[in-house]
Parts: C-alpha cells; structure tokens; sequence
C-alpha cells in the first residue's frame, strides 16, 4: 500500500486553481519526482482546491473554510479506495487563500484529522493574517467603508468589523486565539513559513502578510534600508539593515521636458498599457474610461455581494450544529457563562484596574500618552493599527517555528500576483515570482 504526503494549494480573492498553475508545476518539478523507498516514505499529490472559487470566495472565510476542508476529506477517502494512504499533510494558502488555510486547519483538528494524519508544512504567500489594515489616506479610508459593503462577508472578515463569534469578536481575532482550535492546529505544524511582498503590494501591504506593527520598506530610499538579495533565489531578500538615521535625499538635476512628461503620465493597468501611438488615444479617452470602468465594477460588486448574502442566508438555514462556527458559538458561549459565575462568586475579588490617569513608569499618563499620540501624524506609508490587529501580530508571532521570508520586486504596479506568478501567459513580469516558488519548494519537507 502507498503512502501520500497531501498537499492542498488554497486561491485568494476572485481566484480560481489556474492562479497557482505555476505553484503546482514547481512543487511537482521539485519534490514530485521523489519516491517513497522505505515504509515511513510518502510520495507527494498535490489538491489544487476549486470549490471555493471565483464569486464563491466572496462567502467569508468560514464558508470558504467548510468547503475546501469537505473537499480535503473527500480527496482523503478517494486515496482510500485506490489503496492509498494520506500520512502526512500540508497545505499553502495564497492571499485570501491563506486565511482559509488557517480555518481549515482548524475543522481539520476538530474532526480529529490529526490524529492519524501528521502535519508537516504551513505555508502563506501574500496573505493578510491580521485583515487589510488602515493607512492615512483617503482612498484608504475609502476602501476600508466600501469593501466590507462590495465584497459580502469576506469584506467584514478582511477589515475586521464582523463580529463573528458570539463575544462579538472578528474572525481574524479568533484564528489568533492561542485558546481556540485554529492557533492550536497550526502550532501541530513542524514548519511554517510565510511569504511577504516587501514593496508594491496594493492589494496586501507588507504588515499584514509579514505580521509586522511596522513596514520598514515603506520608504526604502529615503530610510537607506540596506538590502541584501538571496543568490540562489531571484527577488527574494536575504537579509536587510535599517540604518539608526537616514541618510540625506541626493539633490536631483533639473529633469528635461521629456522625462517631466513621462513622469506625468498616470499609471495604468497593463489592460490599458498599449505602446505609441495606442497609448495617446488611451490617455485622452481615460476621463470617459475611468468613470466607466469605476461605476461597472461597483455594480459588477454589488450584484456579486447581494449574491453571497443570499446564499449565505441559504448556507446558514441548511448548516448543522457540526459546522465549526456552531462549535465555537457554544464554546464561547459557555465560557461567558462561566465567567459570569465567576464574577458572582463572592470568594472572587477581581484585580482591581488602575485609574485612567496612573502615571506610566516614564510618568506620563494615559491621557498624556494619547494626546501625544494623535498629535504625532504617522507617515503615509506606516498603517494605522486596531488593537485588535495588534493582538493577533502578538500572538502570531509567538509561534516558535514560525519563518518570514520577503520578497522584493522593484519597477512592477502591483506585486501581489507577481509573488505566485499568477498568470505568466497573459502576463510575462509574473515570472518574476519564480524564485519566490523555488524557495518554497525547496524549503518544502515531505
């Protein structure tokens, strides 16, 4: 009988498995030729999962969860049947994809998939682990109260004003729990390793793929970040130092007419990027194209959201209490309850708080500290952080094994496909994110 090491490859946003075609071919190229010689051996099948795909992954990262786990335990059971057996498991989630992850991982280990099972890679490739966080902007503050309308229960989960458990918690908040099942099934995972676009990233900046309460990328030139780049992986950086100050901004040449005119010109997508003579009719058309191309996908969105909502509301009357949001209601639900008989335990003398205005040990108070704060204005590259945001980085990072790589590609509008190479025919740059895929294939342990 042969043994399977399983592999599942999960798609973000409006994604289908063609996007990690190249993820596939890789892993494949690299460890698929790899026999299993001796009986504790696994030979490597890769799941592109495709039930949660395209306006599906509008439906939150629960549903989208429910899905691709049943599909994993289907796949599981096929093996069965031809006389194959799944020993070892991992799963790479990509953008949205990696949050799924997270909340598969957690079915998984709720239906006791572990127990015969062994987890062995926990990878993410542009994900955002702690939601898609604020910057000060106002096409960011824009995004932050249009998405969560536009996109159904997906924009609730990725801005974090869901309230997902019965605490009233966002679900990004939850799958940071070291208390709930999801923290406590990636810990089973001997190695995890997750990507993070350094630069260029508009879709997930870098704080949120790369856990961080700071972009030290964010103004690399200025800050005179010094980069090292791997030699064996192409864009992907080895190791960087911030220097304790910036150096000062070269003073620049007066630039000549013909490179002040290229800088002006907008940056478009490459559906709009058209070479000489082309590009002019674009550039005089763009205020018709803009307006038109805006207003059809706010309704294209609006029509996918109301679609989702209906469904989930035919998802949530047909769903069984199994379904791991019900469990975890309960749990809360109980643990609340406990609480408040704790609290009317007349034994129970709870620590009492200090006052909003105790002095801090630099003697500032509160109050102080944040008036300070709202008078220092951050800068517009820094996000602004919710403490919610703030506890996940915390207890994310205390994951022990948990390794950060950061990719770096200069000169490209927007890196966030570029990382997974998304669509190389349609787009040649993606293959830029090629040495991105090698390293995680060869980091990859079967």
């Amino acid at each position: 009988m042969a043994n399977v090491h399983l592999l599942v490859l999960i798609h973000g946003m409006w994604g289908n498995p063609g996007h990690l075609a190249e993820l596939d071919r890789v892993i494949r190229d690299v460890k698929g030729g790899i026999e299993a010689n001796s009986p504790g051996d696994a030979e490597l099948a890769v799941l592109v999962a495709e039930t949660n795909r395209d306006e599906s992954t509008y439906d939150g990262i629960d549903w989208g969860g429910e899905r691709v786990a049943q599909e994993i335990l289907d796949e599981v059971k096929k093996f069965d049947e031809k006389g194959r057996t799944v020993i070892r498991f991992s799963v790479t989630g990509y953008s949205l994809g990696g949050l799924v992850a997270r909340y598969v991982i957690g079915i998984l280990h709720q239906r006791k998939f572990f127990d015969s099972i062994t987890p062995v890679n926990f990878n993410t490739m542009a994900t955002p682990h702690i939601g898609i966080p604020r910057f000060p902007s106002t096409f960011s503050t824009i995004t932050a109260y249009l998405a969560p309308k536009l996109l159904s229960r997906s924009g609730e989960q990725f801005y974090c004003v869901d309230k997902w458990s019965p605490k009233g918690r966002p679900l990004v908040e939850v799958l940071a729990d070291p208390d709930r099942i999801f923290y406590q099934a990636l810990l089973l995972f001997p190695n995890i390793r997750i990507y993070a676009n350094a630069i260029n990233d508009r879709t997930v900046p870098f704080v949120t793929a790369g856990i961080s309460t700071e972009d030290p990328f964010g103004d690399h030139e200025k800050n005179g970040i010094q980069i090292v780049m791997h030699e064996d992986y192409k864009n992907l950086i080895k190791a960087y130092t911030i220097p304790s100050s910036p150096p000062p901004a070269p003073a620049k040449e007066p630039e000549g007419w013909l490179q002040t005119m290229r800088n002006m010109r907008p940056p478009l997508p490459p559906l709009f990027q058209r070479p000489f003579p082309l590009n002019l009719v674009i550039y005089a058309l763009l205020p018709i194209l803009f307006p038109t191309f805006v207003s059809l996908a706010i309704i294209r969105l609006s029509i996918a959201s109301r679609k989702s909502r209906t469904r989930l509301k035919t998802l949530e009357s047909a769903s069984n209490s199994e379904k791991l949001i019900h469990i975890i209601a309960k749990l809360e639900s109980e643990i609340e309850s406990a609480m408040v008989d704790l609290y009317d335990d007349p034994q129970y003398s709870p620590t009492p708080t200090p006052p909003a205005s105790s002095p801090d040990v630099n003697g500032d108070s509160t109050k102080q500290l944040q008036k300070k704060k709202s008078r220092s204005k951050p800068p517009p590259y820094q996000p602004i952080l919710t403490p919610v945001q703030l506890r996940c980085i915390e207890q994310l990072n205390k994951i022990p094994q948990l390794k950060k790589e950061t990719a770096f590609f200069a000169g490209v509008m927007n890196s966030h496909a570029v990382i997974v190479c998304r669509d190389v025919k349609n787009f040649k740059h993606h293959l830029d994110g090629a040495g991105v895929l090698h390293h995680w294939a060869d980091h990859f342990e079967l």
